[in-house]
């Protein structure tokens, strides 16, 4: 009968299990980083802003078509007196103009403006490189914080433990009010560091959510990327150099303004048009009128324009040398970011460096720490400390676990960085299991499109 009771009893409990829902796993790093991928809004935004810069290509395009126009008008008159009469005439017409030769400028402009994609399309990566370690940067602080809310609330535990112990030895006379009254201070002390710790997880957990698109659950304490880092500073400043987006796109925007003073040039060269048109006249007037007689007729007309200019006002010339200067400013900026991206490479792997140090000099510390707490506790109890003793003892516990926490978010963070300023935070460098956003897409459906109000998407 027991064995039965025994059996029904396990029944019970595997039906429960099956029933119950399964406990929610934790997030990952990469996880989050996807999450971000998909959801981040400033992402997103950058996303459509390369979308808005694809169009330019068509609108460059359209200089080498042609363009056509339709005209109507109608107009009524009556006349009194001798001469009295109703009159309706009208003129209905097409008439299509097309650009034989414009001194390059549409050429120009076409290679600029496909100079301009390639720029934006750089612009995103590097927006998606950013994002990503602010991902990485908002993972680690939730842990960190809230990390740091745990052992506040432990430190809290330990000191109201400390203030009960004051109190009972000063209750059998083995102890001082003083001792009481130092053990109540830090007690006070310490529930003002929690309250404080935790504020720093909600505000943690706010940019969490604002960045990642999803708010924190139970988040897995990552390793920092040490496979996918170089071996020394020195590779990692070479590829930075050749791989940073934000390098790479200065760059395309140079060609885009070299291309840009090529345009401006080409307004001082002939321009060649050709036109044709064909209209239709129609006269109406009332019976027995004297005015015009009635009828219609039909004009074509087939052309070609030669334009030279000769002067502008100057302003032909002006635009030249503002593109020339646009171009000279680009050139700098290209020098400008490259200074920039090393100098956050060498500042990420000293940091790196620096936080992997802390590790280990942390968690030695705490290791010292707290043998020495032990200490000072049992020389209390024996008469040869005091309560102030343990309770010095104990803040240098609690700040080297707390500096361990935070040297341990520092490093991860630091091996994101390394990534982040080589340009190398990216889907594929870190396996995301995302599908990624290919910008060519919509590129490719716009860049010839002749006509059309939709956009690829439908809209």
């Amino acid at each position: 009968m027991h064995s039965v009771n025994k059996s029904l009893l396990a029944i019970l409990l595997a039906s429960v299990t099956a029933l119950s829902p399964v406990a929610a796993s934790a997030e990952t790093i990469l996880g989050a980083l996807s999450k971000a991928y998909q959801n981040n809004s400033t992402l997103n935004s950058s996303r459509a802003g390369v979308r808005v810069t694809d169009e330019g290509v068509a609108i460059a395009k359209s200089g080498w078509r042609p363009t056509v126009t339709g005209s109507a008008s109608i107009d009524y008159s009556s006349t009194r007196g001798n001469n009295a009469g109703r009159l309706t005439t009208g003129n209905f017409g097409v008439q299509i103009n097309q650009t034989l030769f414009d001194g390059f400028q549409t050429k120009n402009n076409v290679a600029a403006a496909e100079a301009q994609v390639r720029a934006s399309r750089e612009g995103l990566n590097n927006t998606q490189n950013d994002t990503l370690f602010a991902a990485a940067q908002a993972y680690m602080n939730v842990i960190h914080d809230r990390q740091v809310a745990k052992l506040t609330q432990q430190n809290l535990k330990f000191l109201t433990e400390q203030v009960r112990a004051a109190r009972s030895r000063f209750e059998v006379g083995e102890g001082t009010r003083t001792d009481v009254a130092q053990a109540d201070a830090q007690r006070s002390t310490a529930q003002a560091q929690v309250s404080a710790a935790q504020a720093q997880v909600l505000a943690s957990e706010g940019i969490y959510r604002q960045i990642i698109g999803d708010k924190p659950g139970k988040l897995k304490a990552p390793s920092p990327l040490g496979k996918l880092l170089p071996s020394n500073i020195e590779n990692a400043i070479a590829a930075a150099t050749n791989e940073n987006p934000a390098i790479l796109a200065n760059q395309h925007l140079v060609d885009a303004s070299g291309f840009g003073v090529k345009a401006a040039e080409g307004a001082l060269l002939p321009q060649v048009s050709a036109s044709a048109g064909i209209s239709r006249n129609y006269r109406d007037a009332s019976p027995g009128s004297i005015l015009s007689p009635d009828g219609s007729s039909t004009s074509a007309s087939v052309g070609a324009t030669v334009t030279v200019p000769i002067y502008s006002g100057g302003r032909t010339s002006a635009t030249v040398r503002q593109q020339k200067e646009r171009l000279g400013q680009a050139r700098i900026e290209v020098d400008v970011t490259r200074d920039l991206v090393r100098k956050n490479v060498v500042a990420a792997w000293t940091a790196y460096q620096a936080a992997r140090e802390n590790v280990d000099a942390n968690r030695a510390s705490i290791a010292a720490a707290q043998l020495a707490l032990n200490g000072v506790i049992e020389e209390r109890n024996v008469g040869q400390q005091t309560t102030l003793d343990v309770l010095n003892a104990q803040n240098v516990v609690i700040s080297a676990q707390i500096n361990l926490a935070a040297s341990e978010r520092d490093v991860v963070i630091a091996s994101y960085g390394i990534l982040q300023a080589m340009g190398r935070l990216t889907v594929e460098r870190l396996g995301l299991q995302v599908a990624k956003y290919n910008p060519e897409e919509h590129y490719e459906a716009v860049k010839d499109k002749w006509i059309g109000l939709r956009t690829p998407d439908g809209r």
